[in-house]
């Protein structure tokens, strides 16, 4: 996540920092259904509307880099070199992902997030949204000239690789066997 420049934006990125991981203390300690906003404000003490100024849900406070996760996904290919090829640039950067939803302590996150109906359905539409805007930075690439339904094939495909390592015993194996579909579909629909 880049660092806010400014005091104001530094105060409010720790504002919001401090929201989140007090409601995933919470979240985690008690339960995520046992759990309310209001509960999240007196903790981190703060008013529900300054919660509510940082998270538009509930569900986004458990999934609070959403934004970090879309951005380093559609840079991936809008900031890589142009003699780079796609494929690697975005293989690697979600290696770099799943290594951080996998990191030590992440299991009780992902078993909250798999027995929470309203997390599940919280994160599919994230993941939705993700692949959109990484179809649209591929679609917007003029050297990669790949037909829409690729480039929306091939961003759903690494969101998809991205939630199954997530979920895998070896998740960086998962990664590099799915990313292998992906680069040969993408080079089967080369012009």
């Amino acid at each position: 996540m880049t660092e806010p420049s400014g005091r104001r934006e530094r105060k409010k990125a720790a504002t919001r920092q401090k929201i989140a991981d007090t409601a995933l203390r919470l979240f985690l300690g008690r339960g995520y259904d046992a759990v309310g906003i209001r509960d999240v404000a007196a903790e981190a003490d703060v008013a529900v509307t300054t919660v509510f100024a940082h998270f538009a849900s509930k569900e986004a406070l458990v999934f609070e880099r959403d934004q970090d996760f879309e951005q380093r996904l559609t840079r991936a290919v809008t900031d890589r070199p142009p003699h780079e090829p796609l494929i690697p640039a975005l293989h690697r950067e979600v290696q770099a992902l799943v290594r951080h939803c996998t990191a030590e302590g992440s299991a009780p996150v992902r078993r909250m997030i798999e027995e929470s109906p309203a997390l599940r359905e919280y994160e599919e539409s994230m993941s939705l949204r993700h692949a959109q805007a990484l179809a649209a930075a591929l679609a917007a690439d003029p050297h990669l000239s790949r037909s829409t339904t690729a480039c929306r094939a091939t961003a759903r495909f690494a969101i998809d690789a991205y939630a199954l390592a997530c979920r895998a015993d070896d998740p960086g194996t998962t990664v590099d066997e799915v990313f292998r579909m992906i680069e040969a579909a993408w080079e089967a629909t080369a012009p």
